[in-house]
């Protein structure tokens, strides 16, 4: 069977559900092929939560951050659910950067505030404070498995087609545009299109591997955990922690991030520390070392949960050498890859973003180019 449309988006995780999104909202012929079923959890977009970070002090990201807060109310409002739990996000230990990150965000007008460790301490009992903490009110946790179905359906409400279990296993750029082969259910379907956009999380690289050039992208297979809580009293931002550096912190893998995870406790996880993978052959076993180490963080520093009462959580990052992302056209194809590790709060934007680039409405900020210095 062999079908033409206009623009293809090939993965239906965030970035992709929010290009079909904003293209769809435009008037835009668009098709959208994920090669999973619908709340899969193979790749970076699955889960009840995620940080809206906002400690940001680069001026591209901190526009972005402004811009984000205003599409999620607005995809909230549009798609009558609850997208965002306002809880803030604290950020405190060694980070020196937090500093910048309050000047940036009050001028971009987004609030942040520092507060002493006593009264964080005071604030959020179940996590121990040792040095200043930035507190960041405006942000909160992000809900992926509401959030998806919410950006596909108000897609296909604009006339997008949003395909399910529609892998695609080629892709060639031909003279005015490109074809695609998908296995759909069993089925071989060819499709061409006047562009592709790429949004493939971890198998972006398997994708294009002599289509386009790309950034160097690994892939990782990560273990957060939720923990079982013990104080119910407590309040509970998300938050981030730097907790330092040398002897005394000898055994920490990187710094932590953790919010609550309503229903299912409080989640914490190491950044971007975990085992180098291939998607298609990840084992969704937890590294007993940083399983161990994980444990040992939050008996020392979350005392509003239990270590020992945890459940475990796979997911993958897909991430560039400078861990910004890629966001360019190359030809007929626009790639979008590398959000994992700090990208779904951007999601609305990346859609919007990538949109651009299929329009040529804009072209994306030079540091997400993917031909920029150090990260081959």
């Amino acid at each position: 069977m062999r079908t033409t449309v206009d623009t293809v988006v090939i993965g239906g995780g965030a970035m992709g559900s929010a290009a079909a999104w904003a293209l769809a909202r435009r008037g835009r012929d668009v098709t959208l092929l994920e090669q999973f079923g619908p709340g899969h959890r193979n790749g970076a977009s699955h889960g009840a939560t995620r940080n809206l970070n906002l400690a940001y002090s680069d001026p591209h990201y901190v526009a972005m951050l402004a811009e984000s807060v205003a599409l999620w109310n607005e995809l909230e409002s549009d798609g009558g659910e609850r997208l965002l739990a306002r809880t803030g996000v604290v950020n405190h230990g060694t980070d020196p950067r937090l500093g910048d990150v309050q000047a940036a965000l009050l001028a971009a007008g987004l609030r942040a505030e520092f507060l002493a460790a006593a009264e964080a301490a005071e604030r959020w009992r179940g996590i121990r404070f040792d040095q200043h903490v930035l507190h960041m009110p405006d942000g909160g946790q992000l809900n992926p498995d509401v959030a998806l179905p919410v950006l596909q359906r108000l897609a296909a409400g604009n006339g997008a087609v949003i395909r399910h279990r529609s892998r695609v296993v080629e892709l060639a750029i031909l003279d005015d545009g490109v074809r695609l082969t998908a296995d759909a259910d069993g089925r071989t379907e060819v499709l061409t299109a006047r562009q592709v956009i790429v949004t493939a999380g971890g198998w972006t690289s398997k994708l294009l591997a002599g289509v386009a050039g790309l950034p160097r992208l690994t892939v990782t297979q990560e273990q957060p955990a939720h923990f079982a809580v013990t104080d119910d009293g407590a309040v509970w931002p998300g938050f981030n922690h730097a907790p330092g550096q040398g002897a005394e912190f000898a055994g920490w893998y990187s710094p932590v991030y953790g919010m609550p995870t309503p229903g299912e406790g409080i989640k914490a996880g190491w950044h971007g520390v975990g085992p180098v993978v291939d998607p298609d052959r990840r084992s969704f076993a937890p590294e007993p070392q940083q399983r161990a180490a994980l444990r040992d963080y939050a008996r020392r520093w979350l005392p509003g949960v239990d270590a020992d009462s945890l459940t475990d959580i796979s997911c993958t990052y897909t991430t560039t050498m400078d861990e910004n992302f890629v966001l360019d056209r190359i030809g007929p194809v626009v790639i979008g890859a590398g959000f994992s590790g700090h990208g779904f709060k951007f999601t609305p934007v990346m859609g919007r973003i990538l949109a651009d680039l299929a329009t040529g409405e804009g072209p994306a900020p030079a540091i997400f180019s993917a031909s920029r210095p150090g990260v081959r």
